[in-house]
């Protein structure tokens, strides 16, 4: 057997073995035995589980800042997943996060303006 990291592997043997080392979806390792193939996975520990999601989200928000046009939904689907999942982990409730979402806007506005700040300028101090 060979173990190689990533995607495109050199296969060596008979056997090849993918190493990723990330987060996944429920179903993902069904939907692996159903390809012939044999996943190993584990039930993350509590103190694993909130840094696997907010590197999946990381990995999420890359994906969308990649994707074609048509796959822009797909990709925002993912990282609402995400979202759900830190969501309940962390303890709060859809509408807490809601709620709080409003509290920000409310004081510190949205992004709906598409306003980049390119830098801020300071008084020179005397």
């Amino acid at each position: 057997m060979r173990a190689v990291s990533g995607k495109g592997a050199t296969v060596l043997g008979a056997e090849q073995t993918i190493v990723y080392g990330k987060l996944v979806r429920d179903e993902i390792p069904r939907i692996i035995e159903a390809a012939g193939k044999t996943p190993t996975v584990r039930v993350l520990g509590e103190s694993e589980v909130i840094p696997a999601l907010t590197a999946k989200l990381a990995e999420e928000a890359e994906e969308l800042r990649r994707a074609e046009a048509s796959d822009l939904l797909e990709e925002l689907a993912d990282i609402y997943e995400v979202l759900v999942a830190l969501t309940a982990t962390l303890g709060y409730s859809d509408e807490e996060v809601k709620e709080a979402a409003q509290l920000k806007r409310a004081k510190r506005g949205g992004f709906g303006r598409r306003l980049w700040l390119d830098e801020v300028r300071s008084p020179e101090q005397s």
